[in-house]
């Protein structure tokens, strides 16, 4: 579904997973190896976060000529990289707040509520989800739900933005020449999606609609951090292969 949070919810999330992100960030170090993306220190985390937010808020202005390479070069010059982080997360809000609802403005989801309101939904859970990694850098692992403090509803909406707008796309990896159907149920907060993969392109349902060969349950954080491969938290019933499939096959990257 395109959302049920308001675009007050959403700016909230985004301002504490933007807040709880410094905290970490801070306290772990630039230097920092982040767990739950190998290939990154906290310096890389910080900068990638910065920029995609100035990236956003350019898509929100319809800037066009906007550059994020060169969002990445002004970090690299920055002597203080954690108020260059600051400077955009601000800009960001502002920005959500202040421009009209265009329909023309980018929006590259599936079943996307309009693009402000996809924006704040898209950057809250983006921020959120890397503060967490932030905090995987504070512990030297991965971490999980009692290590964050994450809200059950913004929770349970990104966990709908991952399985009807992200793994539902064309280009999405999760693919099987057997189909198969896996379930996925909030124990807290009741949402419920059915997810069918097949050698096409994966379709979610909202709602448990029918027999599942598997069923991932867990508190809404708990799915929200597991299935977005940042903590490994998930209770499953049923073929015990589909999560390791999950774990190779859904990943989203920059690009």
């Amino acid at each position: 579904m395109p959302t049920y949070l308001t675009l007050d919810e959403h700016l909230a999330g985004l301002a504490r997973g933007g807040a709880a992100l410094h905290r970490a960030a801070a306290a772990a170090g630039l230097a920092a190896p982040v767990p739950t993306c190998p290939s990154w220190d906290v310096t890389a985390l910080v900068t990638h976060q910065g920029m995609v937010h100035r990236w956003a808020a350019a898509n929100l202005r319809g800037d066009r000529k906007h550059d994020p390479a060169a969002s990445l070069a002004e970090a690299a010059r920055s002597g203080d990289l954690l108020g260059w982080y600051e400077a955009g997360l601000a800009a960001l809000t502002d920005t959500i707040r202040s421009v009209p609802d265009n329909p023309g403005i980018l929006v590259f989801l599936n079943d996307a509520p309009p693009p402000r309101r996809f924006w704040a939904r898209r950057q809250a859970h983006e921020t959120t989800i890397h503060g967490v990694d932030a905090v995987a850098a504070v512990l030297g692992r991965w971490p999980g739900v009692s290590d964050v403090d994450i809200e059950p509803a913004l929770a349970a909406d990104g966990v709908d933005e991952l399985l009807t707008g992200f793994i539902t796309r064309r280009r999405g990896e999760l693919r099987a020449a057997e189909p198969y159907a896996v379930r996925v149920r909030a124990a807290d907060t009741g949402h419920d999606w059915t997810v069918r993969v097949s050698d096409g392109p994966v379709v979610t349902t909202v709602g448990g609609t029918g027999d599942a060969d598997a069923t991932f349950t867990g508190t809404a954080a708990q799915l929200y951090l597991s299935l977005w491969n940042r903590a490994d938290e998930i209770s499953v019933t049923g073929r015990p292969d589909v999560l390791d499939r999950w774990r190779t096959e859904v990943r989203v990257r920059w690009g």
